[in-house]
């Protein structure tokens, strides 16, 4: 059964069960780390698998993976059989790729992902697209869903799940390892669970 504090499905309304990856070198010190392939860290991979634990028992109509490898090796420890897709990918942060907020900042004070572009790489309302291609695949799949991802484009996808703007992700903080739920309560959807890191 899946831990109490991440939720439980609804008999008649499925539940989309979000998984940010494990721990890598570049989330543990801060860097924009978008489309750059780097591996989980020892802590990453113990991550997963507690991820893997947590979720244990529970069924799913599909898991959906992106094809980057710490989220792939994530879903791979965490014994979720997913299926690589592109629109999970983590935003593409272009010229700000591998530095960190606030070395980004002596360029362009008050800088965040949120409020300001990214030379060379995606805006919020394209990332958002991707995000709903992604909710579209999942509710038409006719059970729960795992989605194995990153922070900012997970923190997308779940603000445009609660019809809201995409910059309304920097209110959802999601740490590496961690596990949430999107619901429904009634016909409306809403975060069931937000950020539960097993370890």
């Amino acid at each position: 059964m899946l831990d109490e504090s991440v939720g439980s499905a609804p008999v008649d309304r499925p539940e989309l069960v979000v998984v940010r990856h494990g721990e890598t070198t570049w989330s543990r010190s801060g860097k924009h780390t978008g489309r750059t392939d780097i591996p989980l860290t020892p802590h990453g991979e113990d991550q997963a698998r507690a991820l893997g634990r947590a979720l244990a028992g529970r069924r799913f109509a599909l898991v959906l993976a992106s094809p980057l490898a710490r989220a792939w090796r994530t879903a791979e420890l965490a014994g979720l059989a997913a299926r690589p897709c592109e629109d999970l990918r983590e935003w593409d942060y272009g010229d700000y790729e591998g530095r960190t907020t606030p070395e980004i900042r002596t360029l362009v004070p008050g800088w965040t992902v949120w409020t300001h572009p990214c030379p060379g790489g995606e805006r919020a309302g394209q990332v958002a697209a991707r995000a709903e291609r992604v909710l579209a695949a999942a509710l038409a799949a006719g059970g729960d869903v795992a989605l194995v991802g990153h922070g900012h484009h997970l923190r997308v996808l779940a603000a445009r799940w609660c019809g809201l703007a995409p910059e309304q992700g920097r209110l959802l903080a999601l740490d590496p390892g961690s596990v949430s739920v999107l619901a429904h309560e009634r016909d409306t959807p809403v975060i069931g669970s937000w950020n539960h890191v097993p370890i």
